[in-house]
């Protein structure tokens, strides 16, 4: 008879009660998701948080909140059910791994193989007396060629004079890698200690009867003959074998221990007055008046269709370094034909090919190359003041560092000298935060109108004059 027909036939309560517990579980199991009855297991009426927690200690809260992380990470890319999820963590997709957290004040009691990466003040291996022959390899293989593929064949549990040659090559083969594992553990299990390790074994009825002695090859009998103490009588254990001792005793000195000391300096002894107040961080964009405000653009259509063309060219130019060269004009057309339905296939054309022309420039290429950078934050200390902005693309090379800030100005300036100097200061900046990053390197700086598309690129004159003017500007925001 089965054991749950068991259950349900029986009459006695405990039996009764456990039958519709388990009843219960069944039913959920068939229509739960797994993290819902992991929760309803470990938190609902079968208490079993706080049961694992009662038995194993507040070790077990960490796996079990991984064990919940597991499902839960499951049913957000499968569809939820118990069976799937067994199969997904059989399968070794869901590996729960513990910290080697410090839990002071406790004992922990664990097989070697779940010691790995702890260590403790003091480690007791408690059966260090077993035979690693005792009991011969399970879970034995064959690979056998079957219809052309190669196969695991397991083999069952066979006498001695039914192994075939290759099942007792198999068989010494696992015993081997057995007996190369019970050294590796052994090593495993000495190390975990910090100060102290307690070796220790028990007999057992089979082993009192041949005489007392430890298997060869157990790690008792292996260690043992590392040390040579003789054996004492012991009330509690009948004799005992120590290796070692307390560490000496170092007694005080009687002279005054003060007048070892150093004197410390007066700067030691005496307050430390108030800290200054740090200096309000100065943002490029914020340096001076924007004189390069667009008269209020006219609400016609036509007004209307260049902002939005100057938009586009901005986002083209934007996107478009992300791509290798050869593939940016398809990309942007595409992205046009996808996106806008207010230009026809011929604007769609001219634009991609007036941000390609800035991004191709013969000198300026690199600044939207693969090596280059956008939406770069700066801060650095210039002048005792942190100046700190983004810069819109940054290109850091061997001799020279080259930076290019976007304006989206719907009237660009006609020339550099018409370019607002709000602008100048405010790359000015910029250039000043790079030299003190990187000192040494030249940097030069460069403004794209994208309303055009137009690149205005800065002289190193303007830029210097400009720089002597940020001390300036940093006092009036120091107040």
């Amino acid at each position: 008879m089965r054991l749950w027909d068991k259950l349900r036939q029986d009459r006695h309560p405990f039996a009764a009660q456990t039958a519709q517990k388990l009843g219960s579980l069944l039913n959920r199991a068939d229509y739960d998701p797994p993290q819902v009855l992991l929760h309803w297991l470990l938190v609902g009426p079968w208490d079993g948080r706080s049961k694992l927690v009662a038995r194993l200690g507040r070790e077990a809260n960490d796996p079990i909140d991984e064990l919940l992380n597991a499902a839960m990470a499951y049913a957000s890319a499968n569809v939820p059910s118990l069976v799937g999820f067994l199969q997904w963590f059989d399968a070794g997709e869901g590996e729960l791994k513990r910290e080697a957290g410090k839990a002071e004040g406790l004992v922990r009691v664990m097989t070697v193989h779940g010691s790995k990466g702890l260590q403790a003040p003091i480690v007791i291996l408690a059966d260090a007396a077993d035979d690693p022959d005792a009991s011969p390899p399970r879970g034995l293989e064959l690979v056998e060629d079957i219809l052309g593929t190669l196969r695991k064949v397991p083999l069952p549990s066979l006498r001695k004079e039914e192994k075939a040659p290759a099942v007792l090559e198999a068989e010494a083969e696992a015993a081997q890698a057995e007996r190369e594992e019970h050294w590796r553990l052994l090593y495993v299990a000495m190390t975990r200690a910090e100060e102290a390790l307690f070796i220790a074994g028990a007999k057992g009825k089979k082993r009192k009867k041949n005489g007392g002695e430890l298997p060869e090859d157990s790690w008792y009998a292996q260690l043992e003959q590392l040390f040579a103490e003789d054996w004492r009588e012991d009330a509690l254990w009948g004799g005992i074998r120590q290796i070692g001792g307390p560490p000496p005793f170092a007694a005080p000195k009687a002279e005054n221990a003060a007048a070892s000391f150093p004197m410390l300096p007066d700067v030691l002894l005496n307050p430390i007055g108030p800290e200054p107040r740090p200096p309000r961080p100065l943002a490029p964009s914020s340096l001076g008046e924007d004189d390069a405000s667009d008269p209020p653009a006219s609400p016609g259509p036509h007004a209307m269709l260049a902002a939005r063309r100057g938009t586009l060219l901005h986002r083209l130019i934007e996107r478009l370094p992300e791509l290798a060269a050869e593939d940016r004009r398809a990309a942007g057309l595409a992205w046009l034909a996808q996106t806008d339905d207010e230009f026809d296939a011929s604007d769609q054309v001219a634009m991609v090919d007036s941000a390609l022309a800035v991004l191709s420039h013969p000198d300026w290429a690199d600044v939207f190359g693969p090596d280059s950078l956008a939406e770069v934050p700066l801060a650095a200390v210039v002048g005792g003041r942190v100046v700190s902005g983004t810069v819109d693309r940054l290109v850091i090379g061997k001799d020279r560092i080259r930076i290019v800030d976007f304006k989206t100005a719907r009237r660009p300036p006609a020339s550099i000298a018409a370019v607002p100097m709000a602008y100048i200061r405010q790359m000015a900046a910029y250039v000043a935060a790079l030299e003190a990053i990187h000192p040494g390197l030249p940097v030069e700086a460069g403004l794209l109108y994208t309303h055009t598309p137009e690149l205005f690129v800065l002289p190193d004159d303007l830029i210097a004059a400009q720089k002597l003017r940020i001390a300036g500007v940093q006092e009036s925001f120091a107040g």
